[in-house]
């Protein structure tokens, strides 16, 4: 039978309810228990309960079915004995996989010792008009998961608990965050110029203002705003949007949680970004030995911290000392055989970046902090004082993968113009992932800024490599994909 002959007998099983009386969609049902509650209650409790229905057998004068949530599932049975049989035989014939159901009754545990409901009445809750997924295979239904997330959470119990984690893991860190006095606060998702990271912008235009405009690829100069204002210590889970390739662990609209402390500095701050994630962990898993790639890794104790120039020159060969400007740097990497996409319209700082992405960063297993970036790589962090070709800067990275981005921040407004207006001139040279001038942000840095300390972490990626998997698309519940081809069959042509 195909799933739209199973639709139109679905459909027909709703006319016979409402010839009954009974409403298949009805406005409320009250409960007194959620399933996972009732599962840990003794025999002999009465209860209230509802859920979908995954599971149904029918055995004459007896059915068991099961009926689940977000947090678990229950047995419930409908006897002849308890709610009659014409009553027993009528439901049996009107429910399907898929329906959602209330059911009252007492507890008892069957003869292999499950708890399980013993319904005295039934209600309808929400009929379903097509079948649930009998199977899923894994890789080759991946796809369907990431476009139906509905029914991959309905199937897949170890989604469901994946998708839990994330929410844990998020409280987890907001707890942390706030017992250490920051102030959790919403910054502009719209903006007139693409700053607080080096990245290719989503455009578009505001009709009622008529200005072109930009989704943010981070939040960071509004919340520095805020400490020009006089917030000590803000941060805010914000959805960001970059215009660049997806792989495995980059996504074009993600969660960035951002933070900033006043007089802070980046040593600080590395402190705290080990006792956040640390904390974290364990409440979470109750361990700070979590499997990442396969294998377990190990992130008590503290982490080792490791140079930009150690690391490139270790994994490509390059002695960044020895190419000064990006014409040579550039040469360099071409006569090493490393491919670098448009590497002669690049500026020194993106030529270091995307050579420390291709040799050294796979083969950082971590948790490791990665320190003493060049100063071109970072026009919004703090020149050193030990050495100013260098900044106040740290990543933290985790097989492979960068987590955590701080700086103690840059906080000199004349130095903030005169590196913004060099990221200018790179912008206006063909690099469009060079920071845009922004005189809004100058401005109120005009009006004193006291050190600072910030620090941002994709919490997708987080997510992704402490849950084992090896796709942000597997922690984000509906991740952008292409539209099927039916799907666009169907628009509109101008």
């Amino acid at each position: 039978m195909t799933e739209e002959e199973l639709r139109r007998q679905r459909i027909e099983k709703i006319a016979r309810l409402r010839e009954a009386g009974v409403p298949p969609y009805p406005e409320r049902y009250e409960r007194t228990h959620r399933l996972a509650e009732a599962a840990r209650l003794p025999e002999g409790t009465k209860v209230r309960v509802c859920g979908r229905m995954t599971g149904f057998r029918a055995m004459g004068k007896l059915s068991f079915a099961h009926i689940a949530d977000v947090e678990g599932r229950l047995q419930v049975a409908l006897t002849d004995e308890t709610m009659g049989r014409e009553q027993h035989r009528s439901w049996a014939k009107l429910l399907d996989l898929g329906d959602f159901v209330g059911v009252e009754g007492e507890l008892f545990r069957t003869k292999t010792g499950e708890i399980t409901v013993k319904v005295a009445t039934l209600a309808f809750l929400g009929k379903a008009l097509r079948p649930l997924p009998e199977k899923w295979h894994g890789v080759a239904d991946r796809e369907l998961c990431y476009r139906q997330r509905y029914l991959d959470l309905v199937s897949n119990d170890e989604t469901r608990k994946r998708f839990r984690v994330r929410t844990r893991i998020v409280s987890a860190i907001r707890r942390f965050l706030e017992e250490n006095g920051f102030e959790e606060v919403e910054t502009p998702v719209l903006t007139s110029k693409p700053s607080g990271a080096l990245a290719r912008p989503f455009a578009t235009h505001h009709r009622a203002l008529d200005i072109d405009v930009f989704l943010r690829i981070a939040p960071e100069t509004y919340l520095k705003r805020l400490v020009v204002g006089g917030y000590d210590r803000v941060y805010e889970f914000a959805r960001c949007f970059r215009n660049e390739g997806m792989d495995p662990s980059h996504l074009q609209d993600f969660t960035m949680l951002e933070f900033y402390a006043a007089f802070w500095n980046y040593e600080d701050n590395m402190e705290f970004t080990r006792k956040l994630v640390q904390r974290t962990l364990q409440e979470v898993f109750g361990t700070l030995t979590v499997e990442i790639a396969g294998a377990p890794l190990d992130f008590s104790g503290e982490w080792p911290r490791l140079g930009v120039a150690e690391v490139v020159r270790e994994h490509s060969g390059i002695d960044l000392a020895r190419h000064p400007d990006a014409a040579s740097l550039a040469a360099e990497i071409a006569r090493r055989g490393i491919e670098v996409e448009d590497a002669a319209k690049l500026g020194r700082g993106a030529l270091i970046d995307q050579i420390y992405k291709k040799t050294a960063r796979p083969r950082l297993r971590g948790p490791v902090f990665l320190v003493g970036h060049p100063i071109e790589l970072s026009p919004l962090a703090r020149k050193s004082d030990a050495d100013p070709a260098r900044t106040d800067r740290f990543q933290l990275l985790v097989a492979g993968w960068e987590i955590v981005n701080a700086y103690s921040e840059l906080v000199d407004p004349l130095d903030q113009r005169a590196r913004l207006e060099e990221q200018s001139r790179l912008r206006a040279a063909g690099d469009d992932e060079a920071m845009a001038l922004d005189e809004d942000y100058l401005l109120a840095m005009e009006y004193g800024m006291p050190p600072i300390s910030g620090w941002g972490m994709g919490i997708d990626r987080f997510v992704t490599l402490v849950t084992g998997q090896e796709n942000l698309r597997d922690v984000v519940f509906f991740p952008l994909m292409r539209p099927p081809e039916s799907d666009a069959a169907r628009e509109p042509t101008s």
